[in-house]
């Protein structure tokens, strides 16, 4: 079991667990919870995004869908040991009841099938970009959001498979490790039902 300390909260995960990497931290301090919503995080690994959200408005409700049996209950254990009131619901996306929501982060799968990613990896899609966003703007409520990261060289999918969902995206920054490389990272929140007009944020850099 490995542990770090989330802002007040103490964040454990076993081996084996999706590990803390640079995006999910970078989506954990893009996410915009409000005082007393409802967050979802759908593939929520061991609960860092919710810790995350936690820590940054109070009186949250905390849902989580995991797939991983272990990684879930890591997740469950993470919301209980920091007394968060919140669920974590094991099984795939496609198959559980999904929480009616306010917010939704999410650090989906990055590859598609066939791609070239290894097989079975965390970040191989199980299902498809466009049904990923269909079954989050079904559990967002008119004028939800939807904050999740992604390769940039997929923007060009990932927006046409919001807009088909109903999620019209809003804000995007790119993330890049240094000022001399190139972006590895998109962060964006698009709204449920909201009007087009994309804000494009200074580039962020995760090291000096």
């Amino acid at each position: 079991m490995r542990e770090e300390t989330i802002g007040p909260f103490s964040y454990r995960w076993e081996e084996g667990c999706f590990p803390i990497t640079a995006d999910s931290l970078c989506l954990g301090d893009f996410a915009s919870p409000r005082p007393g919503e409802r967050v979802l995080d759908l593939g929520c690994g061991a609960g860092l995004l919710l810790l995350q959200c936690a820590r940054k408005a109070p009186g949250l409700t905390l849902f989580g869908v995991e797939r991983e049996e272990r990684a879930a209950r890591c997740a469950q254990e993470n919301l209980d040991r920091n007394g968060l009131t919140g669920t974590i619901l094991t099984g795939d996306l496609r198959q559980v009841s999904l929480p009616p929501a306010h917010l939704i982060v999410t650090n989906p799968p990055w590859f598609p099938r066939g791609s070239g990613a290894p097989a079975g990896g965390a970040k191989t899609e199980e299902c498809t970009l466009e049904e990923w966003c269909a079954l989050a703007a079904g559990a967002l409520s008119r004028g939800g959001r939807l904050e999740l990261v992604h390769r940039p060289d997929r923007l060009v999918d990932l927006f046409r498979a919001l807009r088909r969902a109903g999620l019209e995206p809003k804000a995007l920054q790119l993330v890049q490790h240094r000022a001399d490389t190139p972006p590895f990272a998109a962060l964006v929140r698009a709204v449920k039902g909201g009007r087009p007009g994309l804000a494009v944020s200074p580039t962020r850099l995760t090291e000096p």
